[in-house]
């Protein structure tokens, strides 16, 4: 017997993935002393729908989400539902997109601390040519690191094709934070740099910030820095279409939340140059975020999980166990979209996503076993969903009701977990050893 990265899913094999985690379950279930919690808001770019709201741009979403930082939620991640990538057109609910936004839950000791709550700016960045390269991105890592050093922090970005010129427009709901000085970027030699109005690009990269007006900004968020760091996948592909992935996920990223680092986005090039052969492993960058002060390591869980659109309306997704996992002080930093499609034994769309959740590491016992695996065998068909609701306060019937399966509760109020079944999977490893699966 040998222990290494588990062969990959077949295609059509209608399993979510799994759940992956630096701690044991009943670790993972601990209370902290800051319980997490989380509004999902559906945005469209082709017309609004009863759970679904319409912007004309992504630039206008500071004034679509100033109702919920009024009541101290802040984005914590941005992603498309749908990436079309490898199709020779694009799939239906191309243009939704998903709003992850988080507060610790109010109390008498959070109550005092709302004037710090940031105000949302987001910033066109025209790019060179029709695909994402390295060099482009490392030097767009520049670019923020430049932005952060004017003392805002960085969100994350999204993706965009576009035709012709934008001119690195600003937007912000309201005034009280300062724009930082604009300064280049440091290229690599042989690549264009990123000021605008040079050339006109067909893609352009959204990138989110949280300022504060001067005098409010926490003393943790002045003067982040941020890294890359690698990111690789083996991948299964039908034509050009990838319909499947494995990546060590703990692996990739354990060397960094051990600093304390903080994984705020993903770039993937997933995008096969034309006449070159299809790879069977795909490459990107995560991007992490150091603070100034010195933060404890932390522990990690990578969720993969299926989205399902029924009609114009998500019908299961990543929300349930969100929600669940945010009463344990579990904070979602970062969601990796996949072009993964299918459609489910009723036809509806499927897609997978990669969810990065974080939280400090607690008081451990020497020796004790960390790195866990959690197999989900579910049908893509279930019936779980999150609530996107438009008002800024969460519903109430979102919170985990007694009792539960396998450790995590189920939800009441018709939100049934899609994470039935539960199992446990993997093996013990010593402290700090990232989780393989035994073959």
């Amino acid at each position: 017997m040998g222990c290494g990265l588990r062969k990959l899913e077949d295609p059509e094999d209608s399993s979510p993935g799994k759940i992956y985690s630096t701690l044991k379950r009943p670790q993972v279930e601990t209370k902290t002393d800051t319980v997490y919690e989380y509004v999902l808001v559906d945005f469209s770019l082709e017309g609004s729908r009863p759970t679904v709201q319409y912007v004309s741009s992504l630039s206008e979403l500071p004034q679509a989400l100033q109702p919920y930082y009024t009541q101290g939620y802040v984005l914590a991640a941005l992603h498309p539902i749908i990436l079309s990538v490898g199709r020779t057109r694009s799939l239906p609910f191309s243009l939704l997109y998903r709003a992850i936004l988080a507060r610790p839950r109010p109390s008498k000791q959070t109550a005092s601390m709302c004037h710090s709550v940031p105000v949302l700016r987001v910033e066109e960045w025209p790019l060179p040519g029709d695909s994402l390269t390295s060099d482009t991105v490392r030097a767009l890592i520049d670019r923020v690191n430049s932005s952060a050093r004017g003392g805002v922090r960085f969100i994350g970005s999204v993706l965009q094709q576009v035709s012709g010129i934008t001119n690195g427009r600003v937007h912000s709901p309201n005034r009280g934070c300062r724009s930082p000085p604009h300064s280049p970027p440091r290229t690599p030699p042989g690549e264009r740099e990123l000021d605008d109005n040079t050339y006109s690009p067909d893609l352009r990269l959204l990138v989110f910030f949280h300022c504060w007006a001067p005098g409010c900004a926490p003393l943790d968020s002045l003067a982040c820095q941020y890294h890359q760091g690698a990111l690789s996948m083996r991948v299964s592909r039908k034509g050009q279409v990838v319909s499947a992935l494995e990546a060590d996920w703990l692996e990739l990223t354990a060397a960094y939340y051990r600093k304390g680092w903080s994984l705020v986005d993903s770039f993937v090039y997933w995008d096969t140059p034309k006449g070159e052969p299809v790879p069977r492993s795909l490459e990107g960058l995560f991007v992490y975020e150091e603070r100034s002060t010195s933060p404890p390591a932390n522990d990690t869980i990578v969720v993969e999980q299926w989205t399902v659109i029924e009609g114009s309306n998500v019908k299961t997704d990543y929300g349930p166990l969100l929600h669940t996992l945010a009463e344990f002080g579990w904070l979602l930093t970062c969601v990796l979209p996949t072009p993964i499609i299918r459609h489910d034994s009723e036809g509806n769309l499927a897609t997978k996503q990669v969810v990065f959740l974080q939280r400090p590491v607690r008081n451990q016992t020497a020796g004790q076993p960390r790195n866990q695996t959690i197999s989900v065998h579910s049908d893509v068909s279930s019936r779980s969903v999150s609530r996107v609701v438009s008002s800024p306060v969460p519903p109430d019937d979102l919170s985990p009701t007694a009792g539960g399966i396998g450790g995590f509760p189920v939800f009441g109020g018709g939100f049934p977990t899609s994470l039935s079944h539960l199992e446990e999977g993997g093996f013990e490893q010593e402290e700090g050893k990232a989780e393989v699966t035994c073959m």
